[in-house]
């Protein structure tokens, strides 16, 4: 196993162990609202700090990109590493006791991503990925699914909450997808959607104005399970824009061409 990648299993692993013993007492936790329907708590802030400190034993030289603290690099940096970190995706699902949400650790190399992480403490399931190495699922290999029609495809998605005036447009293509698939499931955790398409279990994902931190983990896992990922354009600036469109190599192009050329507004 890689070395990044040991690390960044360890500080999830130990962020999972956080996020089990708060899930024991959910209701007396603090909560704070971002957003509209965008929360946070000190689950959130505590597994994203045991995360920055665990990496930081390894590599004290490597920089960050964090949901809470945002972006920090150490004085003296070597090299260029930085380290994506959503310490609890799907907060919304926890507060509630939905037990549907995810650690995620992405290590990127001079702009590409390379080491990936998405740990589901609930299940006590682990995700990983070295990329040219392939995706595993606890240590066993995975692949994207076989499927080839639209008809029969389950396909992942999330609703762009953070913005309600793109929503109607969302919508529009909610109903094509539908009409053009086996379902749809919007479980509220990007990070294990992209997971599910890396296990098979999706046929395809799709959603826009996401994070970084949401899904540049997820990303790496579906690449080295065999899958395709695009942004709403069909190509690859899906970190820059939020937008992501993935799924195994016969059903990724069919979806995008459902959902291409929606989004045209900059992200919020």
């Amino acid at each position: 196993m890689h070395p990044l990648l040991n690390t960044a299993i360890k500080a999830a692993r130990k962020a999972g162990a956080i996020i089990n013993r708060a899930s024991l007492d959910v209701d007396l936790l603090k909560v704070s609202a971002k957003g509209h329907a965008d929360f946070v708590t000190e689950v959130d802030r505590a597994a994203e700090q045991v995360i920055i400190e665990t990496i930081s034993q390894a590599y004290p030289d490597h920089g960050f990109l964090a949901e809470e603290s945002g972006r920090s690099q150490p004085q003296g940096a070597k090299g260029d590493y930085t380290w994506i970190i959503d310490p609890l995706d799907g907060t919304t699902n926890f507060i509630h006791g939905f037990p549907q949400y995810a650690v995620s650790i992405a290590c990127m190399q001079d702009g590409q991503i390379t080491q990936a992480v998405i740990y589901d403490p609930s299940r006590n399931d682990l995700y990983t990925a070295t990329r040219g190495r392939g995706a595993f699922l606890n240590d066993r290999r995975i692949r994207v699914s076989k499927r080839s029609q639209m008809a029969e495809a389950l396909i992942g998605t999330g609703f762009p909450f953070r913005d309600l005036e793109f929503l109607d447009r969302y919508l529009a293509i909610f109903r094509r997808v539908t009409a053009a698939t086996a379902g749809i499931r919007r479980p509220g955790s990007a990070a294990l959607d992209l997971a599910c398409v890396a296990a098979g279990r999706y046929d395809g994902f799709w959603e826009f104005r996401l994070s970084p931190w949401d899904i540049a983990a997820g990303i790496l896992l579906v690449i080295e399970a065999g899958g395709l990922v695009t942004d709403d354009q069909g190509g690859v600036g899906y970190l820059e824009s939020g937008n992501v469109v993935c799924g195994n190599p016969k059903i990724a192009p069919q979806l995008l061409q459902l959902v291409s050329g929606a989004e045209t507004a900059p992200r919020l």
